[in-house]
């Protein structure tokens, strides 16, 4: 039987969760990538912006928990970048904004910073 301590476990729990986000982050931005091929009024358009705004809606939840692990600074900058996404990708939608270039460039920067 193996023993594993407390901290092993939250480590391996954490790790798990990391990777979890990491795949919604590569979600995210394949879709982004196939909308900016298909233009801002396409339904791929629609289609990334509804999973990008869901997938920060849910970080910008989980962040301004005061339970949240994270330096408190950090969860703040983290929380601004979420707002801006979601309101660049509804620039976007509504033709406001015509590149996802910034959207893509961001949640790629975001996903790679998660270890």
């Amino acid at each position: 039987m193996y023993r594993f301590s407390y901290a092993e476990v939250q480590e391996d729990a954490a790790g798990e969760a990391r990777a979890r986000e990491r795949h919604e982050f590569d979600r995210a931005i394949d879709l982004l990538q196939r909308a900016a091929a298909c233009g801002p009024r396409s339904p791929e358009a629609v289609e990334a912006v509804r999973v990008l705004q869901q997938l920060w809606g849910f970080f910008i939840q989980d962040l301004a928990d005061p339970n949240n692990d994270l330096a408190e600074q950090l969860r703040a900058d983290l929380i601004s970048i979420g707002i801006w996404v979601i309101k660049e990708s509804d620039r976007v939608i509504s033709e406001r904004s015509h590149s996802f270039t910034d959207l893509i460039d961001v949640n790629k920067t975001i996903r790679d910073g998660l270890q």
